[in-house]
Order: structure tokens, then C-alpha cells, then sequence
């Protein structure tokens, strides 16, 4: 159909597809601005203004595929990153897409700080997965594009990380989704602004959830090796292929996993369900993000999984900064970010991404991860894994 046809039919695009800003008006989310798309293709999703330009709601066809936690889309204001030894992430974590970063990811950590004027401060203290996670953005815009006939769904905004005497980061998000698509196209530029040199890290938490994750849901992934994991192998309860169904008990997981791109450096990944014969996919830049995690957290009421592509991969900050991966910005440097979201629909759209995975690499078999991945100098051995042990030798002193 022309636009000229569709326009002589509909009066209101928004009759069919469309983004409307609009603001949540009770409980905990009260006053957070949300940009409600509906691409006329089954597809609806939700970008949180208020929380870093992340997606909240993935639906298709009325089907829910986005994971979502007691504590709701929280407002920023009632979120304290520092909380509870560095844990208040927690208090907010919930939805398809939230962003980590923008100069520190994972567990809460500290380093020197001596790249910043302020010769005082000595150490900087980090919250889990960072500052820039339940940020404001300023809203750029939002609304269609007409190309010709094709119709495309976009908004931008950015997202600004600062403190006085420290980082001076900005993010820069794009979202766009072409109309009669059921796909998501990401750009994201982060850059310093500020004129001292500034680490920049960056993991993107995307998180599905039940129906779609459900027993036997399996993982499609051009993976090569099981790096690593935060569990030893008499803990983990669960391969990373074949997902498990909600556990009592069941331990948080994390796989780093080694993977091949095809030749261009996409990277196709996909939890899909055959009972359903739909999936969620997911295309990342493997020279942006240089690794892959994988989270299973298949404890009762909380029922997650997530894909988790990274600058750097899984452990400490000591880790990523002892093999190099750190990244350091200096003044007006940018990092570019490109990721593609989308709807797996049916059985023959399965087979034909297990074909493409396929020709990249044979996908590796079920099984478990060692505890950590050492290498010679030892990197890769998480502050978790530290903690553990930590915890064990007192637990047997006492």
C-alpha cells in the first residue's frame, strides 16, 4: 500500500501505528514519561524516558515478552545507586532493556581516581552496573519519518552521566522501528564531554521473561566456548542451551560466553520457544561489544533470562582493567553502538536463523562452566568469586 492509499483510509495514523508520549500516573512509576510505539505489525513497546531511554514493555500480538520485576518501572528519584552496599540497582531492575554502564558494569567496585584534577580523591566507589541506569534523559524527539512510502517509528534522547571534578558522559540514544516491521534498530553514541580522560563501559541487561522463557526455551547462539561462570559446577542447576523451568532455590547464573560474528560482525542470538514457535532476537556489533553473558535467574516469582552483550568480559573491574578492556575516552571521544532487536515468528523463521547460526559456527553442545576462566596472571576471576570464597573461609572459621 502507498502512503497515498493508507492516508485516503485512515484519517489518524495513530488509528493503526504510532508513538505517543505518556506519563504513568500511580504507585512507585508515578511521573515517569513513557513513549508507547505500535508498529501496525503486532508489535507495541515501551521506551522509559525517565530510565535511560531503556524499553520497559515487548509485546507481540499481546503476548508479553519482556521480563518484568516486583519493583515496576521505579522513578529515579526513589532509587539511591549507593544503597545497601552499592546494591540499589536492584531496587529498580525490572523491564526488556536496561542499560549498564556508563563507566562501570557488573558488581559494586572501587578504583584510583587519579585521572580526574581533584588530587584529594583518591579512590572512586562504583554501584552495581553503574551510574547511568535510571537516569532522565532529555527527550530529543519522537514521531514518523516518511521515507516514500515506508513509514518509520523513531525518538532520540540523551542521557547525561556528571559529577563535579569527575566524568562528564553522554549517551545518545536513537530507537527507530520501521512500520509493518515487528524489529527495533538501536544506535547508541556515548561520548566525554568532559577534559579529563574518563573510562567508559558499557553492558546492555536485556531480559525476557515467561511465556516466552519457559522449560526447554533453548538459546541459538554462534557460541564457540563457555568462558566462564559466577558458579561453580556443583552449583550451577542448569546448562546454557536448555532453560530450566522456575526452581525453588535456584542460584543465579552467569555464563561468559565466547562466540564467532558472521563477516560483517553481527552477532544473531535468539531465545526462542518451539511450543509457541516464536522467539526473541537479538543482533549486536561484535567489534562494539566484545562479549557475550548469558543470565539465568530461574528462581520462584523471579523467573528471568537475559542476554547480556558487554564491552568487557565477566569479573571484576581489576579484571577488565588488568587485560586492557576498560575503554578510555578522552575529551569529545565517542563509541558507537549498533543492536538490533526483533520479533522470531513462527516455525520456519526458527529453522532459518538455526541455519544462519549454523554457518557461522556448529552451535557447542549443553553443559557446565568451569567456576571462573584463569589464565596465566590470573584475570577473569571475578569479585564474586572472590566474595565466595571470602565467605565460605569465614563461614568455616566461625
Amino acid at each position: 500500500m502507498t502512503r497515498r492509499d493508507f492516508e485516503r483510509r485512515v484519517g489518524d495514523a495513530r488509528q493503526v501505528f504510532g508513538v505517543e508520549l505518556m506519563e504513568y500516573a500511580d504507585g512507585p512509576q508515578r511521573g515517569v514519561r513513557s513513549l508507547e510505539f505500535r508498529t501496525g505489525a503486532g508489535l507495541s513497546f515501551s521506551v522509559l524516558v525517565d530510565r535511560s531511554m531503556d524499553i520497559g514493555r515487548f509485546d507481540h500480538r499481546g503476548l508479553p515478552m519482556a521480563w518484568q520485576s516486583p519493583t515496576g518501572f521505579r522513578q529515579p528519584q526513589l532509587l539511591d545507586a549507593m544503597d545497601e552496599q552499592g546494591a540499589g540497582f536492584m531496587r529498580g531492575f525490572s523491564g526488556l532493556l536496561c542499560t549498564c554502564g556508563l563507566d562501570h558494569i557488573r558488581q559494586p567496585d572501587r578504583s584510583a581516581a587519579g585521572h580526574y584534577d581533584l588530587p584529594l580523591r583518591r579512590e572512586i566507589h562504583y554501584p552495581m552496573h553503574g551510574r547511568g541506569a535510571f537516569q532522565p534523559a532529555t527527550l530529543d524527539g519522537y514521531g514518523l519519518r516518511w521515507e516514500d512510502d515506508e513509514c518509520w517509528l523513531w525518538c532520540q534522547g540523551t542521557v547525561t552521566q556528571a559529577q563535579v571534578f569527575a566524568e562528564n558522559l553522554r549517551l545518545t540514544r536513537r530507537i527507530e522501528s520501521r512500520v509493518g516491521d515487528n524489529a527495533i534498530e538501536i544506535v547508541d553514541v556515548v561520548s566525554n564531554h568532559g577534559f579529563s580522560q574518563t573510562p567508559h563501559m558499557l553492558l546492555y541487561h536485556i531480559n525476557v521473561g515467561w511465556p516466552l522463557l519457559d522449560k526447554g526455551a533453548r538459546l541459538i547462539a554462534p557460541v564457540t566456548e563457555i568462558r566462564s561462570a559466577n558458579m561453580p559446577a556443583s552449583i550451577q542447576q542448569s546448562g546454557y542451551r536448555v532453560q530450566a523451568a522456575p526452581t525453588r532455590g535456584y542460584v543465579q547464573q552467569v555464563f561468559d560466553l565466547g562466540f564467532r560474528a558472521e563477516s560483517d560482525g553481527r552477532v544473531p542470538v535468539a531465545l526462542v520457544n518451539d511450543r509457541l514457535a516464536l522467539g526473541f532476537g537479538l543482533e549486536f556489533d561484535s567489534k562494539a561489544f566484545r562479549c557475550l553473558q548469558q543470565w539465568q535467574a530461574f528462581g520462584e516469582g523471579v523467573y528471568g533470562f537475559a542476554l547480556e552483550p558487554a564491552t568487557s568480559h565477566w569479573g571484576s573491574r581489576a579484571d577488565a582493567e588488568h587485560a586492557g578492556e576498560v575503554i578510555w575516552l578522552q575529551h569529545l571521544e565517542s563509541r558507537t553502538y549498533r543492536s538490533r532487536i526483533s520479533v522470531v515468528e513462527g516455525s520456519d523463521a526458527i529453522t532459518r536463523l538455526e541455519q544462519r547460526v549454523a554457518r557461522i559456527t556448529p552451535q557447542l553442545e549443553d553443559g557446565f562452566a568451569p567456576r571462573t576462566a584463569q589464565r596465566a596472571g590470573g584475570p577473569y576471576i571475578g569479585t564474586l568469586a572472590r566474595e565466595t570464597s571470602r565467605t565460605a573461609t569465614e563461614s568455616t572459621n566461625s
